[in-house]
């Protein structure tokens, strides 16, 4: 299974996904289709904690002043499910493989994976 997690309305998304051949993925935008709970906790199983998977710059963990609190790992979840854009993307799923956000060297980890 080759799953991307993204935001068409993002411009850092729409970018890398232009980089790779996406025709064995299945394509998954968060927002017209949110993701479920199977699915973020299949996303869990392949990273070290939830907070992997928490996007740190949206809006309304500035706003909420999420930093400030000490979140389990259940909030964390929870969060995630609630608000789209608290999912940090894109997210590529592999099988037993996951690659979480837009960093420079996640890019080039996953330019060299696929």
């Amino acid at each position: 299974m080759k799953k991307i997690f993204y935001l068409k309305t993002c411009d850092t998304c729409k970018r890398i996904l232009k980089e790779f051949d996406l025709n064995d993925f299945e394509l998954r935008e968060i927002k017209s289709k949110p993701i479920t709970e199977k699915e973020l906790t299949e996303l869990r199983s392949l990273t070290d904690s939830y907070e992997s998977l928490l996007n740190k710059r949206a809006q309304i963990y500035k706003r909420d002043k999420l930093k400030d609190k000490n979140l389990s790992e259940q909030e964390i979840e929870k969060l995630i499910l609630s608000e789209y854009t608290l999912l940090k993307r894109p997210v590529f799923q592999f099988t037993d493989r996951i690659f979480i956000g837009n960093s420079k060297s996640t890019i080039e980890e996953l330019k060299i994976f696929i």
